[in-house]
């Protein structure tokens, strides 16, 4: 006989000598060893290849007591044979069979740990295959338990997504569509299995109003909480050509007729839920779940505002200045990540809230609102350090149609709080031109609009008016200020006329003269200077050099430029002279108009 077929009847030899041996025992007899040399021979017929004979002794009446006890043993040995034997193998289906029957036979309690224990150990690229194989036994043994059936059902959904959540999210439509770790299939696949509880939820409270499992309804809400986070924080939700159900949007869809069926979809989108937000001593603890509940919150009124998913189920009763007020705190999260998958969620989110309200419209008192300051700066933040330049774009127009929202007030506040916080003389820009087109519309408008003239535009046009650091004020640095101050005092000089003075710039043309106009030409003249002497030095320096392509470095604006031949450097030194010759013709022309304008009042009154 040859030596394999020996050791294999000796292992199925093995097994059936201890069930012959339990099976005459009373339950209560069972000892220790009887378990270790159940799982020995039961784990070597399975290695040998014999699942078939394995399964007969299961499937076998008289050995019911016996698998009832120790059957969940195998569960180990089971799931390594599974993923050991090709999809076609009539062994690992034979292994299949013997899960499906310890899931129908086995002590549910005993059962439901092995399983745990078994996804808990999981890994890699096996965890959604494992995940998946013992979604459907792990359910079977839930649906049976009588005790504490809430509490293991939530550990249950913690567990498996604990595991789920180290795995990348598929972004691309290609990644999508590969699922190369299963995860978009493993992710729907947790739905199925969290369905019946989630019935079973529904139908006991619509059977009885007494009815109130909070038990069951909070792991419910945590699972959907977790999800809300990972995966579809981090997904791609567009629709994507090609794929006909969006494995991820299929998810979220779910997710929020779950959240609808338990009735926490609106209580989550509106109310906030911050007294049952759970209690942690350790102060670390209680910052992350305070994060996490952000994240998951954001996502969710992303999913509703953007995606429209579960949009049916909201009373159209909102305004959309509430609506815009609901979001900015979820806007403030997705803002200050640098995914680019959130960012955009935030942007989007953002941008869908300020579509939805007339221009104008938005009054001056939602600037009361922490978040209705912070979200603009955020913003700032995105057009200006983002190294994706269409969401640095996106941001830029998304700023703009926040501006056009609010009344005339609240553009003015916002106008002050941007040109002090931004730090960026691109924005700083941006904003004066901002600026002019507000005293443009004030000026040709019929209507009075008193905070784009007098006094109240003379407070903003002391902050634009101005050289942060006077005449040592690095000019290149700030040339974007400083072309659209002088851009909006040379419209100011041209449209208001100084017997006019509706924007009472004449009034403060010895303040602008003392803290802008003369410090300007200060500093240009040190800077040119500057830059002058540095060209005269560096072609000096080229005459000595061996080659003309030397590398060297340059410091230009405070910021060292990367490494660069002296001719890459010449060229850098003139376009600087070049910036400061246009800021000087600009000035000349702002001073010979202001000029000209004096001189025709003189020349009235004499």
């Amino acid at each position: 006989m040859p030596e394999e077929q020996s050791q294999t009847i000796m292992a199925v030899d093995e097994l059936q000598a201890i069930v012959q041996r339990c099976q005459i025992l009373e339950e209560a007899d069972f000892k220790g060893e009887d378990f270790n040399l159940f799982q020995v021979a039961g784990q070597k017929c399975l290695e040998d290849g014999y699942a078939a004979q394995l399964l007969e002794v299961i499937q076998n009446e008289k050995n019911k007591v016996i698998i009832k006890n120790m059957g969940w043993n195998l569960i180990s040995p089971l799931v390594r044979c599974i993923f050991m034997y090709k999809q076609e193998d009539d062994k690992r289906e034979h292994c299949l069979k013997i899960l499906d029957q310890l899931a129908q036979l086995c002590n549910p309690k005993e059962l439901f740990l092995s399983l745990l224990e078994q996804i808990e150990q999981t890994s890699g690229e096996q965890v959604c295959q494992t995940v998946m194989l013992l979604l459907q036994p792990l359910q079977t043994v839930l649906l049976k338990l009588q005790n504490k059936k809430a509490y293991s059902v939530g550990l249950s959904l913690a567990m498996i997504m604990n595991q789920l959540t180290p795995l990348p999210v598929p972004y691309t439509k290609q990644q999508i569509e590969e699922d190369k770790l299963g995860l978009c299939q493993c992710c729907n696949a947790v739905l199925d299995f969290a369905k019946p509880f989630v019935n079973e939820l529904v139908k006991n409270t619509e059977k009885s109003s007494e009815y109130n499992d909070m038990e069951l309804k909070e792991e419910l809400l945590k699972f959907c909480m977790k999800s809300l986070k990972y995966p579809l924080l981090t997904a791609q939700l567009e629709q994507l050509e090609g794929i006909e159900e969006h494995p991820f949007r299929h998810f979220a869809t779910e997710i929020i007729d779950i959240l609808w069926d338990i009735k926490e979809l609106i209580p989550l989108v509106f109310l906030r839920r911050k007294d049952r937000s759970p209690h942690w001593e350790n102060q670390e603890f209680a910052e992350m779940e305070q994060k996490n509940s952000a994240d998951s919150l954001a996502c969710l009124s992303y999913l509703i505002f953007v995606q429209h998913l579960g949009i049916d189920c909201f009373p159209v009763v909102f305004s959309p200045s509430y609506l815009l007020q609901c979001n900015m705190t979820h806007i403030e999260v997705l803002l200050k990540r640098t995914e680019e998958s959130m960012l955009s969620k935030g942007l989007d989110l953002f941008e869908s809230c300020l579509l939805r309200m007339e221009d104008n419209s938005l009054l001056h008192q939602y600037l009361e609102f922490r978040t209705f300051i912070n979200v603009p700066q955020d913003l700032v933040k995105v057009m200006t350090l983002c190294p994706i330049e269409h969401l640095r774009k996106k941001s830029l127009s998304i700023l703009q149609l926040f501006i056009d929202k609010f009344d005339t007030e609240g553009k003015h506040t916002l106008f002050r709080c941007l040109l002090k916080t931004s730090n960026h003389a691109g924005v700083e820009g941006y904003i004066i031109k901002n600026i002019k087109d507000q005293i443009h519309l004030s000026l040709t408008k019929t209507c009075d609009n008193v905070w784009f003239t007098g006094h109240h535009l003379i407070s903003l046009l002391d902050l634009v008016l101005m050289l942060p650091e006077g005449a040592e004020t690095d000019l290149l640095q700030h040339s974007d200020r400083i072309m659209a101050s002088l851009n909006l005092l040379r419209y100011l000089v041209i449209k208001d006329c100084e017997s006019d003075n509706q924007t009472g710039v004449w009034t403060t043309l010895a303040r602008i003269e003392r803290n802008f106009l003369k410090p300007l030409h200060v500093g240009l003249n040190m800077s040119k200077a500057h830059y002058e002497a540095e060209i005269k030095n560096k072609k000096e320096n080229r005459k000595e050099a061996h080659s003309s392509n030397t590398v060297c470095s340059v410091t230009v604006g405070g910021e060292k430029l990367p490494a660069m031949t002296t001719e890459m450097q010449l060229q850098v030194l003139h376009s600087a002279l070049f910036t400061f010759d246009l800021i000087e013709s600009v000035l000349a022309r702002v001073e010979e108009l202001i000029e000209v304008k004096i001189k025709a009042v003189m020349d009235e009154h004499s």
